[in-house]
């Protein structure tokens, strides 16, 4: 008789600990897809840095794949190295972790959706330039 009710008793604790090990993984993955936003700011990728900036917020940049695509894609548009694009972007916005430098949000690119140059007449952007 015992025996019979230790085998029932670790029998449902093992189907317990099956249940609550798939729970998390659903929140999760549903988490992940109310993570992913599209937004519009200014991108610039200078000194091995890449820095995304909306009119509230500054972002660094996850550089992967996707990362290195909108670098090359950004290069094309520039007249100076410093020179920011405008960019409309499907990303993944997370923590930094506490261990690392940087800034306090990062984003993870999903998508690239534009691409463009920066207005320089409509932009609050102040260049210095030498005099000769």
């Amino acid at each position: 008789m015992k025996r019979t009710i230790f085998l029932v008793f670790i029998l449902l604790a093992f189907v317990g600990c099956k249940n609550d090990s798939k729970s998390p993984n659903v929140v999760d993955e549903n988490q992940d897809q109310l993570d992913v936003k599209e937004l519009t700011g200014n991108f610039i990728y200078f000194a091995d840095a890449a820095v995304f900036q909306t009119k509230s917020e500054l972002f660094g940049v996850v550089e992967d794949q996707k990362a290195q695509e909108l670098i090359k894609r950004a290069e094309i548009l520039k007249d100076q190295p410093t020179d920011e694009v405008k960019v409309t972007l499907k990303v993944k916005v997370t923590k930094k972790p506490e261990h690392e430098e940087g800034w306090e949000n990062r984003i993870e690119i999903i998508d690239i959706i534009t691409v463009s140059k920066v207005d320089q007449e409509n932009s609050d952007i102040i260049k210095l330039r030498s005099q000769e």
